[in-house]
C-alpha cells in the first residue's frame, strides 16, 4: 500500500487533475443545464461509476493493453465520442421541452427521465472516457510501493478514492450548473438557448474526445 507521503502526494495530483477542465466536467455541467438537478447528479454517480470500473479494469492490467493497443484505444475513444455527441444532439433537438413542462405546470422543474436511466448515461461516459483509462495506467502506479506487495490492490484503492474525489467535485460543479438553469427558468423562453448551449457543448466535447491525440 502506498506510503503517508505517498498519499499526500496522490491526493495532491488528483485534486489537481480533477479540478482542469475535462470530459467530466463539461459532461456534467452540460447535464445540469439540459435535464436539471436531479438527472444532472444521477449522472454524476453514473459517471464515478464508471470511472471505477475503469480504475478495477487497470488493477487487473487490461487498462495496460488498452494502453498498448491503439486499435482498442481508438475503437473506446470513438464509441465514447459518439455517445456524448448523442446526448448533445438529443438535448439540441429537444430543446424546447423544459420550456415546455414548465409552462403546463409552472413549477420551473424539467421533465424527468428514469434513474436508472441517467446512472447509466454517466456509467457509459464515464466507462468509455479513454483519457481516463491511459491517466490511470500512467497516474496510479506512481503512488504503489512495490515492496509492500499487492500493487493491483494498491491501485484499486487509490483508483475508487480518485472516483470518489470526482464524484464530489462533480456534484459541487452540478448544484452550481443547477442553479444556474433555476435562474434561468424565470423567464421560460430563456430555456430553448438554454437547452441548445448545453446541447452544443456535449457535442464540441464529443468532438474533442473523437479527435484527440
Amino acid at each position: 500500500m502506498p506510503s503517508s507521503s505517498q498519499w499526500l502526494a496522490f491526493l495532491i495530483a488528483s485534486i489537481l487533475f480533477i479540478q482542469v477542465p475535462g470530459p467530466s466536467l463539461l459532461f456534467t455541467i452540460g447535464r445540469a443545464l439540459t435535464v436539471g438537478r436531479r438527472d444532472a447528479l444521477l449522472s454524476v454517480l453514473g459517471n464515478g461509476l464508471g470511472l471505477m470500473v475503469q480504475v478495477l479494469l487497470v488493477a487487473v492490467g487490461l487498462g495496460a493493453v488498452v494502453a498498448a493497443s491503439a486499435t482498442a484505444y481508438t475503437a473506446i475513444k470513438l464509441a465514447g465520442a459518439a455517445y456524448v455527441i448523442y446526448l448533445g444532439v438529443q438535448a439540441i433537438r429537444h430543446r424546447g421541452d423544459a420550456r415546455r413542462a414548465l409552462q403546463g405546470v409552472g413549477d420551473g422543474r424539467p421533465a424527468r427521465t428514469g434513474a436508472l436511466r441517467s446512472v447509466r448515461t454517466g456509467l457509459i461516459v464515464g466507462a468509455t472516457n479513454p483519457k481516463t483509462i491511459v491517466f490511470f495506467v500512467a497516474f496510479l502506479p506512481q503512488f504503489t510501493n512495490e515492496a509492500a506487495g499487492s500493487p493491483g490492490l494498491a491501485i484499486a484503492v487509490l483508483g475508487l478514492v480518485f472516483g470518489a474525489m470526482a464524484i464530489a467535485s462533480d456534484t459541487v460543479w452540478a448544484l452550481a450548473a443547477s442553479k444556474a438553469r433555476e435562474w434561468f427558468a424565470r423567464r421560460p423562453h430563456r430555456l430553448d438557448r438554454l437547452g441548445a448551449t448545453g446541447g452544443v457543448m456535449m457535442v464540441g466535447l464529443g468532438t474533442t474526445m473523437a479527435v484527440a491525440e
